[in-house]
């Protein structure tokens, strides 16, 4: 992701003063046929060695502009995948994208503090937006991105790749069925041994917080995904060494147990100083466990099933989990559906994250 200097932190905040003056974006793609339009807002590595070249594979979308704070970045990237320069803009200039008709979907791909004022600006553009997760830094601000899209009449998605991927919709599928009996535990764990204390990650002003806020949110959300539920209490313990440079302003590990309405129990860790990806669910009559879990490739699933345990491969996808995505949303624009990761779906675990931070704080169950 980009490295944000002063100027371009405060410039995002700058209000868009732009009119939103277009023309319905779903019909003029309804009508020619064409492939909506992505602009990739924030040029890091996740965004130009993992999403942009997906879009090669997409079916309804494709890339057709780029924001950045790094006039190099625009140029190189530019450069590589086409894009005119009338089609890059700095974050400064970034309001002129209301008077792009290309550009239907802006996603969202900088530090976690600053999703909310792109998205409420790409809102008034009159654009959709795709964001990152965690989708912000606060369930306040999550708040205003959803009433922003709202009043602007566009849809926001937040990128949960991993519901996508076919081990994931495998799991899913499994737990909903009842193939090992009613949901009784899920174990999920995410973490990795971060490295440069100097990253925007280990800054709380850009990132919000730790581990939980980064890897973390794999863990959480898989527990909600695997179970269908809600939690409804909130237990978490924080082991940080406050000597070690990287964790001056961030936590570390966060040990966190959710409770949900039918009785299920999650365990869930996150980490920035142990590698590992991987949960299991389990039941009375069995269990699915996926290692590596949520990985941007190499899945895997084991399943005990009919007293038989052994490896699973999972229902074939037609498209992997970033294309998915991207392909999701555009679909949902075209069609009118809602996507299955709303802005209501981040907004969830916003909400239990403080309520995470807030247990491990006090040292007490907090009630969600």
């Amino acid at each position: 992701m980009d490295e944000i200097s002063k100027r371009t932190f405060l410039a995002a905040g700058l209000a868009a003063t732009l009119p939103l003056s277009a023309p319905s974006l779903e019909a003029r793609a309804a009508e020619s046929g064409r492939k909506l339009g992505y602009a990739i807002l924030g040029l890091g590595y996740y965004a130009t060695q993992i999403i942009m070249p997906r879009f090669a594979e997409c079916e309804h979308s494709k890339l057709v502009a780029l924001v950045s704070g790094t006039p190099e970045k625009l140029t190189k990237f530019g450069e590589q995948y086409g894009i005119p320069e009338s089609h890059r803009y700095s974050y400064e200039t970034f309001d002129r994208i209301a008077d792009n008709p290309d550009v239907d979907i802006v996603y969202v791909i900088t530090p976690n503090s600053l999703h909310r004022v792109f998205t409420e600006r790409a809102a008034k553009a009159g654009k959709h937006v795709m964001c990152e997760k965690p989708m912000a830094t606060t369930s306040a601000d999550a708040e205003a991105m959803i009433a922003a899209c709202k009043k602007a009449g566009r849809k926001l998605m937040i990128g949960y790749r991993s519901r996508f991927q076919a081990h994931n919709i495998e799991a899913i599928k499994l737990a909903r069925e009842g193939a090992f009996g009613p949901v009784r535990t899920v174990t999920t764990d995410h973490g990795f041994t971060i490295g440069d204390p100097t990253q925007w990650r280990l800054k709380r002003a850009l990132s919000g917080g730790g581990s939980l806020m980064d890897i973390g949110i794999y863990s959480l959300n898989a527990a909600r995904y695997l179970t269908g539920e809600e939690p409804v209490a909130v237990n978490a313990m924080e082991s940080t060494d406050r000597s070690d440079i990287r964790f001056k302003e961030v936590e570390d590990i966060i040990s966190f147990q959710l409770l949900f309405p039918s009785g299920a129990v999650a365990n869930c860790f996150s980490t920035y100083s142990t590698n590992f990806n991987r949960y299991r669910v389990s039941g009375p009559k069995g269990w699915v466990e996926l290692e590596p879990a949520t990985s941007y490739q190499g899945q895997t699933m084991r399943a005990q099933l009919n007293r038989q345990t052994g490896p699973r491969e999972p229902a074939a996808q037609p498209k992997n989990q970033f294309s998915a995505q991207l392909d999701h949303l555009s679909e949902c624009i075209l069609t009118g559906r809602e996507p299955i990761v709303p802005g209501e779906e981040g907004l969830k675990d916003m909400r239990l994250i403080e309520a995470v931070y807030r247990a491990a704080r006090e040292g007490r169950t907090v009630k969600v």
